[in-house]
């Protein structure tokens, strides 16, 4: 990865703002006078203090790596920098519901939103160590307590729904029940799907991470179309192969949702023939959720020794997804705001993160305990492995879809 250098143009005026900066004052007093260049060079440096005093109060603040946790890391700056889940953390929203479910297992969510505070609220600048959070998420997934590398795409899984289930709104999970929807027309069916979904799982973390699929499936031979819809929290997508050493994040998406064919012994049930029959399968989004989260499949199926180094070609802002909507009329323009990036081979990897954080909306590269500003030209690299999309809600002419 390229290096990043950013220079500083610092005009500093005929005479020092010393009622900005009352110490200042004082010491010219003290010392009667004082050269141009010790001048500039006072001047400068308490810019530079106050730059660093007001890094750690706009959450640009490392984590310390406990040991081949990169991958850890790299996950919670890009959730500590998803604005809403932020603001739950900061405002203590999570606290009414962790009260209100009256549930023992609490800890994950109290150490998340522990860490989340400390690194948006710390007065210092000096990285934090998440070692109280990596202990909750080894109790709730073992399979974190090993000290070798992990895949940031499965860890950001496990966390979420192990948060989720911290907080659900749903304390008492109502019994599953064979309701029949076939017979509704596919956009009812999937409201009443959806809702059926949120009877169990409400949370804070579901209504910004989980979204709907449709899934068609076409018999060839009579034509009948069944449909099926389930949550998702994230799209794994299969990067294309084009003969070229770039792809487009779009040729991606169109892979993913490229219609199959089942046959041989892939072949369904057809409901209307009443045998196996040859079909098509497609996947279409029926709900877009307000965090994207797109996985791009860098690894070999079954194995970690292989790793595709495709340049995967994603935009910045106005990621435009209505292709790939069940209904027209939906809303499915995106802006990037975080990526995990995985450098290097399986066996000798490394984890960063590229965040635009979500009060000044500049770039920042996230290296453990490193932070250093970037542009949003340098955020799509050859690296990107799990990228975090924000849905745009603003129509045309300032307007906000209707809820």
């Amino acid at each position: 990865m390229p290096s990043m250098r950013q220079s500083y143009t610092v005009t500093v005026p005929e005479e020092p703002p010393a009622t900005a900066f009352p110490f200042l004052k004082q010491e010219m007093r003290r010392k009667g006078s004082m050269s141009g260049s010790m001048l500039v060079s006072t001047f400068v440096g308490l810019l530079i203090n106050q730059a660093k005093n007001s890094k750690s109060a706009q959450g640009l603040v490392g984590l310390k790596n406990l040991g081949n946790t990169c991958f850890m890391n790299s996950i919670l700056q890009c959730l500590s920098n998803t604005q809403n889940l932020r603001d739950y953390c900061l405002h203590n929203s999570h606290r009414r519901d962790l009260n209100n479910n009256s549930r023992t297992n609490t800890a994950l969510m109290q150490e998340f939103a522990k860490l989340i505070q400390n690194m948006w609220t710390s007065s210092s600048s000096e990285a934090v160590s998440p070692s109280e959070f990596r202990t909750q998420i080894q109790r709730y997934a073992p399979r974190f307590v090993r000290y070798s590398q992990q895949d940031a795409q499965e860890f950001l899984r496990f966390l979420l729904d192990g948060l989720h289930n911290e907080v659900n709104r749903v304390t008492v999970r109502p019994r599953g029940t064979a309701d029949d929807f076939d017979h509704l027309p596919d956009e009812e069916k999937g409201r009443k799907m959806w809702s059926k979904y949120l009877e169990r799982e409400d949370s804070k973390i579901v209504d910004l991470f989980v979204g709907q699929l449709k899934s068609s499936l076409t018999c060839r031979h009579c034509g009948f179309c069944s449909t099926v819809f389930d949550p998702f929290w994230d799209l794994s997508l299969p990067i294309a192969k084009t003969g070229y050493c770039e792809v487009s994040l779009m040729d991606c998406m169109r892979l993913f949702t490229k219609e199959d064919i089942l046959d041989g012994d892939e072949k369904p049930m057809c409901s209307r023939c009443e045998v196996r029959r040859v079909c098509a399968k497609k996947f279409t989004i029926q709900k877009f959720p307000k965090i994207l989260v797109l996985h791009l499949k860098r690894f070999s199926e079954g194995q970690r020794t292989g790793k595709l180094s495709t340049f995967v070609n994603f935009p910045v802002t106005d990621l435009d997804l209505r292709e790939f909507a069940s209904q027209s009329s939906t809303n499915a323009v995106y802006n990037l705001y975080a990526v995990s990036n995985h450098s290097g081979t399986t066996t000798g990897g490394h984890y960063t993160a590229y965040c635009r954080n979500p009060t000044s909306g500049e770039w920042y590269t996230f290296n453990d305990s490193r932070v250093t500003p970037m542009t949003s030209s340098h955020v799509c690299s050859s690296d990107g492995y799990v990228l975090f999309y924000e849905l745009d809600e603003k129509l045309p002419g300032g307007r906000r879809p209707a809820l």
